[in-house]
């Protein structure tokens, strides 16, 4: 392998569209771009998809003599990237409060789905203890809250990742559950020492490390009681050499969160971030949008490695690592997509997941009046908002009653608005998504609360909306604002079945 032949397989890169356009194709062939991040916006179904795995496997063994890790972030509920003819399992909190072996499943599902299209790198489970109920970014894309639950919940997602031939990666180390910024707009900062992040946010990291994941994501937070530079950890050598391979033994892939997220681009900017953390111990970055960032980052790699400011003996032990990790990569591409039980189970799972937090669930009586935003994308990393229904619209829809859509931060006056319409219901019912951090979602809870008539609040993200919940209403975690969700959804509001989500699955605050 020349050094060219290197630098590409230290790199992972996107692309825009539903095929290999002449841009990506002449970074693999110039550059030899070793791996590939998919998204959704490369993806329309599961025949294309696979098809296209195939393409980009074909270019790059040609180009590059290894085999690729093609990537995505199929973590399940708001983060899913693959195509509605696919298998999208519910979140990590979901699939926590649907209990029994639902995260195992869903890791197994996930893979053997993915793995039948020819993708073999999932970049999940999450191992981030959500500790921080103003998290904006994380919420329920974590286990939970408490330490040793996250972890054992996240280990079965990994076993179930992993016995389905597809490399599982825990993120973000070394934790980005306590922080109240977004990565992808910002830089978080997390002021906790090491003896406090023993108690939280390493655990999941040192239980999987010990159960042999393959691999581990960075993230772009400041940590400055352990890296006094005002470097992240995806560019800390202390961090990443220091903590991650020297003290907790890990001998697996280290691998960047997207480099072109704002935490890194704005402060650092993406190529110098990108060498800074090969330079601290990462053996792959990612830059996931823009083919000219790629371009410069493999240059300025292989002009430090022809100047020795990369060190070519630390360069060729990544090397080996990714060699480790990619022969281990099932190759049975083709294999046949889900079967209708395995779609019934993944609905089961759902359904399962709904949980009353607070109750009873009143009756919808003969004038129900439903109310809420429309569907949102909360963070950056969610999926993008797909053909979802507005709650209010669905709900009344399918249960009668009547409808009111407001918007996501609703004003006095739309608050007055949804008041008047209130007052001649029989019961009122509550969408809200991610309330907790929008004041004018919880000053409408508030207000429709203080009329004293029966009520329920759905939350469709994060359950902290429901911390706010008006005396006497009932509280339900639904975990996702999806079609597929309301619809699970609608029976138990009409009492027509009955929940039975685990709870209490977020110990500090339920």
């Amino acid at each position: 392998m020349d050094l060219r032949q290197a630098v590409g397989q230290r790199i992972m890169a996107g692309f825009p569209g539903t095929e290999i356009d002449e841009t990506f194709a002449a970074l693999v062939r110039t550059h030899k771009i070793g791996n590939v991040i998919l998204f959704r916006r490369n993806i329309e179904s599961r025949e294309q998809l696979t098809r296209l795995c195939r393409e980009l496997k074909e270019l790059i063994r040609a180009e590059t003599g290894a085999e690729p890790l093609i990537a995505i972030d199929q973590e399940g509920g708001v983060v899913t990237r693959l195509s509605d003819d696919m298998l999208n399992t519910p979140g990590a909190m979901a699939l926590a409060a649907a209990g029994g072996d639902a995260p195992y499943r869903a890791g197994l599902l996930t893979a053997r789905e993915l793995r039948g299209c020819g993708v073999n790198f999932n970049l999940a489970p999450v191992l981030d203890v959500n500790s921080n109920p103003a998290n904006p970014v994380i919420g329920v894309r974590s286990f939970g809250d408490d330490p040793e639950r996250a972890s054992e919940l996240a280990l079965a997602f990994m076993r179930g990742t992993l016995e389905g031939g597809v490399m599982a990666c825990g993120k973000h180390f070394p934790g980005h559950g306590d922080t109240a910024v977004d990565s992808h707009l910002g830089l978080p900062l997390v002021e906790k020492g090491r003896e406090e992040l023993e108690r939280c946010e390493l655990p999941p990291f040192r239980k999987a490390i010990g159960a042999g994941i393959p691999a581990i994501m960075t993230s772009h937070v400041l940590f400055p009681k352990l890296e006094p530079e005002r470097l992240p950890a995806t560019m800390s050598r202390r961090l990443l050499t220091g903590l991650l391979r020297e003290e907790l033994g890990f001998g697996g892939v280290i691998i960047s969160d997207c480099m072109e997220m704002d935490a890194i681009a704005k402060f650092y900017g993406t190529v110098e971030g990108a060498v800074a953390s090969i330079a601290a111990g990462a053996d792959i970055v990612c830059i996931s949008h823009t083919a000219a960032l790629a371009q410069e980052t493999a240059e300025r790699l292989l002009a430090g490695l022809e100047d020795g400011s990369l060190p070519k003996a630390e360069f060729d032990r990544s090397l080996e690592r990714l060699a480790r990790a990619k022969s281990g990569l099932s190759q049975a591409d083709g294999l046949p997509g889900a079967t209708e039980a395995d779609a019934r189970e993944v609905r089961q799972m759902l359904e399962r997941s709904l949980t009353l937090l607070y109750g009873p669930m009143p009756e919808l009586g003969e004038r129900p009046f439903f109310v809420g935003c429309g569907p949102l994308r909360a963070s950056l990393v969610s999926s993008h908002v797909r053909e979802t229904p507005a709650f209010p619209d669905y709900m009344a829809q399918a249960l009668g009653g009547y409808a009111l859509v407001t918007s996501d931060n609703p004003e006095e006056g739309e608050i007055a608005k949804a008041v008047q319409a209130a007052a001649e219901s029989s019961c009122i019912v509550l969408g809200t998504c991610n309330a907790h951090l929008k004041a004018g979602q919880l000053a409408l809870m508030e207000a429709l609360g203080a009329l004293g008539k029966p009520m329920a609040v759905a939350a469709l993200r994060n359950p902290y909306d429901l911390l706010n919940l008006p005396q006497g209403a009932a509280g339900i975690a639904a975990w996702e604002y999806t079609a597929r969700g309301l619809e699970a959804l609608a029976p138990l509001l009409a009492r027509k079945r009955q929940f039975t989500g685990v709870m209490p699955l977020i110990h500090s605050v339920f």
